[in-house]
């Protein structure tokens, strides 16, 4: 059994997911939760079904997919695991928001777990993610691939007929392009994309569609 839960969360409809199988071992990705009633909903889930978090994963390090990361930690003791290559990303927050918002806002991470180095794995109850380096929307940032399941996170790198944006301080559009066409062209046709905005889609799907993807 393996269950994706989402959590579409902040002013930036972010999606949190909270991934677990039979174990009842779970990992939390992108935890954008800003607001109480968002972080309880996510919190009372896990709770309702009895699952133990793990790890609390990112797919690189805009605050929109951290602004949960200090309540998470308080709450059960994970310390964010950010990209490598966005580490300075998650270590100054405010600046980053003040970059791209025009206004700094408070955005605590608490600490800074393991990094996340591209083509690792990362395991937990009877899964395993692997690593996808996808940089150009930021400097560092990754999908998180489940072959047994044939389900990818894509964090803001590739959406529903997208790709994330590239005009944020150390994007790069062709960096980009070049790195989703590499990772789609390796994915089986019924691969689920799980987003950080915006409906899940499939690998066939942007194949097909994705009018930044043209694949001949």
């Amino acid at each position: 059994m393996f269950t994706v839960q989402p959590f579409p969360v902040n002013p930036l409809s972010e999606n949190c997911y909270v991934v677990s199988d039979e174990t009842r071992e779970a990992v939390i990705i992108d935890c954008g939760a800003l607001f109480s009633e968002e972080r309880a909903a996510i919190v009372e889930y896990i709770s309702h079904e009895q699952l133990k978090p793990v790890a609390h994963l990112l797919t690189h390090g805009h605050f929109d997919h951290l602004w949960g990361a200090a309540y998470l930690h308080d709450l059960y003791g994970l310390a964010a695991r950010c990209p490598q290559g966005d580490r300075a990303l998650f270590d100054d927050a405010p600046s980053q928001m003040r970059d791209i918002l025009g206004h700094a806002m408070p955005c605590p991470t608490g600490p800074a777990g393991e990094d996340i180095l591209p083509d690792s794995t990362i395991t937990f109850g009877s899964h395993a993610l692997t690593v996808i380096a996808t940089p150009g929307h930021t400097p560092g940032g990754v999908c998180f691939y489940c072959e047994a399941e044939h389900v990818l996170f894509s964090g803001d790198s590739l959406f529903q007929m997208s790709i994330g944006r590239t005009d944020f301080p150390g994007g790069n559009h062709w960096e980009l392009i070049a790195a989703l066409k590499h990772l789609l062209r390796d994915l089986p046709d019924d691969t689920v994309i799980y987003p950080g905005h915006g409906p899940k889609t499939t690998a066939a799907y942007e194949r097909q569609y994705n009018p930044y993807l043209s694949f001949s």
